[in-house]
């Protein structure tokens, strides 16, 4: 099985960097902060949470996509390419990524193939993911959704899914907080 921090990071690096420079800066601040996360939190699993937060948007590259909904394609490339389950189940639910996948006509699918997981490692991916902007800079999740909304646009389908999904994302993020115990990022 392939694991590790260094791996996540070599290919996250090898598929994005040069092809979406954008999309690399946001994994390269959401990878920062899920280190800083682990420490802070004093994850026992911190290098799992690292390696998912490098390779949350692995989706997004042209010669891993394969449906157009990046959740569910970079999770089943990691599981092609022998990573682990969990790790490819937290990249495949990685943000609400359910909502999305229901809007999408995925959901059943995402369900079927990753099982969601509800824990200290998936709630701080998810508030690394969403207090990071797509420049890499640092937000509120407030900020982040209406970033999200405004680039996308009011009829895009990533904007309607927040909707439903912004109340469990923003539930995740104040679990994040509730277990920093007033240590600031």
């Amino acid at each position: 099985m392939r694991e590790g921090v260094e791996l996540a990071a070599a290919v996250a690096h090898r598929h994005l960097a040069d092809e979406l420079p954008r999309r690399w800066d946001h994994v390269q601040a959401v990878a920062t902060k899920a280190a800083r996360l682990g420490d802070v939190l004093a994850l026992p699993e911190s290098s799992l949470l690292v390696s998912a937060a490098w390779l949350h948007d692995i989706g997004y590259a042209a010669s891993i996509r394969d449906t157009g909904f990046h959740s569910l394609d970079g999770a089943r490339w990691l599981l092609r390419e022998g990573f682990s389950y969990r790790l490819a189940s937290l990249v495949a639910h990685h943000s609400c990524a359910a909502y999305e996948a229901e809007v999408r006509g995925l959901g059943i699918e995402l369900a079927d193939e990753f099982e969601r997981e509800e824990s200290p490692v998936s709630d701080a991916l998810w508030f690394a993911d969403m207090t990071t902007g797509p420049d890499g800079q640092d937000f509120t999740a407030e900020e982040r959704l209406a970033e999200i909304r405004e680039r996308y646009g009011p009829d895009h389908l990533v904007t309607r899914f927040w909707d439903d999904a912004e109340r469990p994302l923003l539930e995740a993020v104040k679990r994040t907080e509730a277990r920093m115990s007033g240590y600031p990022m």
